[in-house]
């Protein structure tokens, strides 16, 4: 019987002997299941037939099905039987946005051919794993099993749709990591496509209702994006099938997707292949059904009438690997077209420099000339995340993650026809100037700070411009050659103070000998008090030294004593400030110098999984041992002094690293919490007239909870900042009494 209907199957699709011999892979490999059909599968495969062939009188102007392809065996298998619900315990395939992009990422697209044509085979979700080639369909397969495993109510459609999808070419749409105002392009016809509408595709329905989705959607598998059921990309819907049933639509799709509805259970819109089988809202429901009879003691209801249950998956249990998440694509790099612009990923520790995303965008169409080069990494021990190159502008930006030398989390340098500007930003709550961001050039210097307790905020020097400008001018030497002609610093409003004596500017006039003070302004008022001190040129100060415009007539006048004193104190500031801006300037050469430096000889961080104890064979005994690409670091007690070095400094910067890491969250941890409270004060003084008696006790609560909160983080962050050192020198001290590193590490 079974040989009778594959041959009748065969002779249906005009598969030839030898395309059966061919898709016959290493048999050897595949479980029974694969190779042989079961007496219930025999009586499925007997259903579909009889239904493929009343479809085809009944329907003679549309196509066949897909019901029943052949495998990797060539052996014919119903579509649903295929799918193989099965979830994994990694977090990145726990929602549909991760497991779409997985497959997305992991396999490679083998096109239809001819692209209208159903295909006559349909491999499993474990045979495309081991190959990581696949048609639009067996992409469907491996991700509608991974959404089943994790109960979402998805289901594989087969129909038609835009030849830009069906071949995975998006060399017409903006790629998805450009920024919204990048994306706004100018806009081109897409080309004629003589057979739109015809070309075949397959792709996921996920219904609402399963966890949080609250609307149906489709999911492209071959990139992994999400689109609404009526996206014009979709011409036309034959068929939809899960696990547990196959439905044939029976709407009119003449308009593409538009109007289309997903309700399976609805006969007139969607035909069964097996009536009267349970769906999947039936199963839940007798599941709760069941669990409702337990809990108050009842009996269970005998089910008076079964029907013919799709049979369980022919395929294995998919089982994805760690190192398959990990080295994601084949070869271990993606590259992608987009419109004006292509996006290159790359496995972890696949390039030497940590790269693991590099997106280039152009000036034309054809890709010819370069606008931008940005650039992700991950890894590096400089601890660079990002980095882009503008073309354009001629700049280059560089971004880091927190807990790198300076504290520097940002920093961008352009070429100007003046020179090199340089911008940095640092994280101010971990320095202790508190400074947040620099731009220098040759003409002058701006940094801004936060949170200061002195109230600064911002200060601006005024360079003498160099006679020659070049880079090395820019840079170098700066402390020598700079010649200070102003310098600006402006402060936050300091409240203990009243507005007429608490500084809002002070400018220090360098060149002229002068201080000039503005304070702010006072209620009610729109002009500042001003106050001007000029150093004497004799050692004699007089009032002739002081002008002074006071906006509050009712002020006492400064006696001539304490506006002396004043003077004293701006020169004291002075000094202060002098040696201030040479801090900075020596810091921006060491920042330069040092990037230079990581630059030279990028080095990546090794993830450091176990430390055991290993033999090397003696033919790779010449090898060396510990390679870029490695994930897991093994100890052995054969090492030679360089290699003991360099492990042993990567314990104590993955340690260090750590720290800094758990030092940081506290401390953004730290700041939220105040700025929350902070914030729920200021609403109150400006709402607490009109609040009610439980509003009041809801604030009075918020704040004592946040109170205690902020505390406690206070108190962890500094208990951290204590031990930390401590535990590195303990971990440092172990080290060193190591075997393995004991020999090399003597002084």
């Amino acid at each position: 019987m079974e040989a009778e209907l594959g041959s009748a199957f065969k002779e249906q699709l005009g598969i030839r002997e030898e395309d059966e011999k061919e898709s016959t892979k290493q048999p050897e490999l595949n479980p029974q299941s694969y190779m042989t059909n079961s007496a219930v599968e025999v009586r499925l495969l007997n259903i579909a037939d009889s239904f493929q062939r009343q479809y085809t009188v009944l329907f003679p102007d549309r196509k066949p099905l897909l019901l029943c392809p052949f495998n990797e065996c060539g052996v014919q298998k119903f579509v649903s039987t295929t799918l193989q619900p099965s979830a994994t315990s990694h977090c990145e395939l726990q929602s549909w946005q991760g497991c779409a992009s997985f497959v997305a990422d992991f396999l490679s697209l083998e096109p239809l051919e001819p692209p209208v044509d159903l295909p006559k085979y349909l491999f499993s979700p474990t045979s495309v794993l081991r190959t990581r080639r696949a048609s639009c369909f067996e992409f469907a397969t491996l991700l509608c099993s991974l959404l089943l495993g994790i109960n979402y109510d998805a289901y594989c459609v087969s129909g038609y749709a835009a030849r830009d999808m069906c071949l995975l070419d998006q060399s017409r749409l903006p790629c998805p990591l450009l920024d919204p105002e990048v994306k706004e392009e100018d806009s081109q016809q897409d080309p004629e496509d003589p057979l739109r509408g015809l070309r075949v595709h397959c792709w996921v329905l996920v219904l609402a209702g399963s966890g949080s989705i609250q609307e149906n959607f489709f999911i492209d598998p071959l990139t992994g994006s999400s689109y609404p059921t009526d996206s014009s990309s979709f011409l036309g819907v034959e068929s939809v099938w899960n696990d547990l049933n196959y439905y044939v639509n029976m709407q009119d799709c003449r308009n593409g997707c538009i109007g289309l509805k997903f309700d399976l259970e609805d006969t007139n819109m969607w035909e069964p292949v097996l009536h009267g089988a349970t769906s999947r809202k039936q199963l839940i429901l007798n599941v709760l059904n069941k669990k409702e009879n337990r809990m108050i003691g009842g009996e269970e209801e005998q089910e008076q009438h079964r029907v013919f249950e799709m049979p369980r998956s022919w395929v294995t249990f998919i089982n994805i690997h760690e190192k398959d998440l990990e080295n994601l694509w084949p070869d271990g790099k993606k590259v992608t077209f987009y419109k004006k612009s292509k996006l290159e990923k790359f496995a972890p520790y696949l390039n030497p420099d940590g790269l693991i995303t590099r997106l280039t965008t152009y000036k034309d169409q054809d890709c010819g000339e370069v606008a931008t080069v940005k650039e992700w990494y991950k890894h590096r021990n400089d601890s660079l995340e990002e980095r882009e190159v503008n073309k354009l502008q001629d700049s280059t930006s560089e971004r880091f993650k927190y807990g790198r030398r300076f504290q520097l989390l940002f920093h961008r340098f352009t070429s100007l026809s003046t020179g090199i500007e340089r911008q940095m930003e640092f994280s101010s709550c971990v320095r202790p100037d508190y400074l947040a961001r620099r731009v220098w050039s040759s003409n002058e210097m701006e940094e801004f700070y936060e949170g200061r307790r002195d109230f600064l905020w911002y200060r601006r020097v005024v360079f003498q411009p160099p006679d020659q400008m070049d880079d090395s001018v820019c840079w170098k030497n700066l402390i020598r050659r700079i010649n200070v002609l102003t310098v600006v610093e402006r402060f936050h409003r300091n409240t203990a103070k009243p507005a007429n004596e608490d500084v809002a500017e002070r400018v220090f006039l360098v060149t002229e000998g002068q201080f000039e003070l503005t304070f702010h302004l006072m209620d009610h008022r729109f002009i500042p008090s001003k106050k001007i001190l000029t150093k004497p040129l004799v050692k004699k100060f007089s009032k002739e030294y002081v002008s002074v415009f006071q906006i509050d007539l009712r002020a006492k006048p400064v006696s001539t004593l304490a506006q002396y004193k004043m003077l004293e104190a701006l020169q004291e500031e002075e000094n202060q400030l002098a040696a201030e801006i040479k801090a900075s300037l020596k810091e921006i050469e060491e920042v330069v110098a040092c990037r230079a430096e990581e630059e030279e000889v990028v080095k990546l961080r090794i993830r450091i999984k176990e430390a055991a104890p290993i033999c090397k064979k003696k033919e790779r005994r010449d090898d060396k041992w510990l390679e870029i690409k490695e994930v897991d670091v093994l100890v052995s007690k054969n090492l030679n002094a360089e290699e003991a070095k360099r492990l042993y400094h990567s314990f104590l910067d993955e340690f260090k690293d750590k720290m800094v890491a758990q030092a940081n969250v506290l401390q953004e941890r730290y700041e939220k919490g105040t700025r929350e409270l902070q914030a729920k004060q200021n609403q109150y003084r400006r709402n607490h007239l009109t609040m009610t008696e439980k509003q009041q006790e809801e604030y009075q609560r918020f704040c004592s909870e946040k109170a205690i909160q902020i505390k406690a983080t206070q108190i962890r962050l500094s208990r951290h900042k204590e031990l930390a050192h401590q535990s590195y020198k303990a971990l440092e001290q172990k080290l060193q009494q190591n075997p393995a590193f004991l020999p090399h590490l003597k002084m």
